[in-house]
């Protein structure tokens, strides 16, 4: 397992950069073990999702499901190669060995104890690509499930949980708000319209929404049991003695799945129209203010009486079930008819951060757990 961790661990599969190479190595491996592969391409041909059927074709089974493409590691510190598997201490270093190519690891790595067995179920594998970036890959693959590929009966999904079984995730909604001021030499400011200044009362009146929030609405299974919202990037302005024209500033909310998220881009919205536009233009200069909704990951609840996460609990012994704030494919698949549960190897704290690490003794756990589930599912 650890060697085809290093494997994937070496290609940079940053989500702006293509997965093919990735891929190719995944499908290869599964060639060599006599487990054929579909792939389901990108638009532009860049990149591709993975899916793989172990046993009898058909609908039904379980899916074990895992994303390819990682976050950036520009502007991080790391004490060795992001792109080289570095062990220390009972841990493995190295971009996305946390999230998630430690759990893609570990199912290539069980690959032969399936195919060894008479499977009473098939058992699909599934790599998608650019889940950060929205879980934009998988949906054309999705759209497939039940047509001409199989529709799994339950699905695993392996983000780093630490080995428990997650049955609901959070919302997240992306934006992007953009205020058009006008530019003048900034000795005469009053013949511009400064969309700095402007967006700055907008991202302060979110931090306010976002308290109200926190402040009305809880839910203690979740944490923080609160909807959040921040902004993530902020850029404007072209010099300091230019009053500057345009500022735009991307910002996202995390909202529990019972919070309706239209509800703070509409006040947001409503703030901007009624109370920083008339500061911005009373001196009767054009200004805007433009919102646009960059794209969802649909909140994961899984249904009552749920398979796939009784099939989870069987397979850790867990008592209990538990939630997490970050987004995943889970909802997706849950709402294209696939029962969902996410379990998988690693802890989130670890994700995205530099020095990213799984620790030994969770791929260990993970190893165990798609073994019991090869013994469940053999004849």
């Amino acid at each position: 397992m650890h060697e085809l961790l290093e494997r994937l661990v070496a290609f940079d599969t940053t989500s702006a950069k293509s997965n093919l190479a990735l891929i190719d190595f995944v499908r290869g491996y599964l060639d060599g073990q006599g487990v054929t592969s579909t792939l389901t391409p990108s638009a532009d041909g860049t990149k591709a999702s993975l899916f793989a059927t172990i046993g009898a074709e058909g609908d039904g089974g379980i899916g074990l499901s895992g994303h390819s493409d990682c976050v950036p590691v520009e502007g991080q510190t790391w004490s060795s190669d992001p792109f080289q598997l570095t062990q220390r201490d009972g841990k493995l270093y190295g971009r996305g060995t946390c999230d998630m190519k430690g759990f893609i690891a570990c199912v290539l790595a069980s690959v032969p104890k399936f195919v060894s067995r008479h499977l009473r179920e098939p058992v699909h594998l599934i790599v998608s690509y650019d889940e950060e970036v929205g879980c934009t890959g998988v949906r054309p693959m999705l759209a497939r499930l039940g047509r001409d590929l199989p529709r799994p009966r339950a699905i695993i999904v392996g983000e780093p949980s630490s080995m428990t079984v997650i049955d609901a995730h959070k919302r997240i909604d992306a934006y992007r708000t953009v205020v058009t001021g006008r530019e003048a030499h900034s000795a005469l400011p009053r013949l511009g319209v400064n969309a700095i200044s402007g967006a700055a009362e907008m991202v302060v009146e979110l931090d306010r929404i976002g308290e109200e929030f926190a402040a009305s609405t809880s839910n203690d299974r979740f944490e923080p049991p609160v909807s959040t919202m921040q902004v993530g990037t902020i850029e404007g302005g072209t010099a300091a003695n230019i009053v500057p024209k345009s500022c735009r500033f991307q910002w996202q909310i995390r909202s529990l799945p019972s919070a309706n998220p239209d509800t703070v881009s509409d006040r947001l919205q409503r703030y901007g129209v009624e109370t920083v536009l008339p500061r911005m233009q009373r001196n009767g200069i054009p200004a805007a203010i433009d919102t646009t909704h960059l794209g969802s990951v649909p909140a994961f609840v899984a249904k009552p009486g749920s398979e796939a996460v009784a099939l989870a609990r069987s397979l850790t012994g867990a008592n209990a079930t538990n939630t997490v704030s970050y987004g995943t494919e889970a909802g997706l698949f849950e709402d294209a008819g696939c029962p969902t549960v996410i379990c998988g190897p690693g802890d989130i704290a670890q994700a995205h951060a530099a020095d990213e690490f799984v620790a030994e003794a969770q791929l260990e756990a993970c190893m165990a757990f798609l073994a019991k589930l090869a013994d469940q599912l053999g004849a």
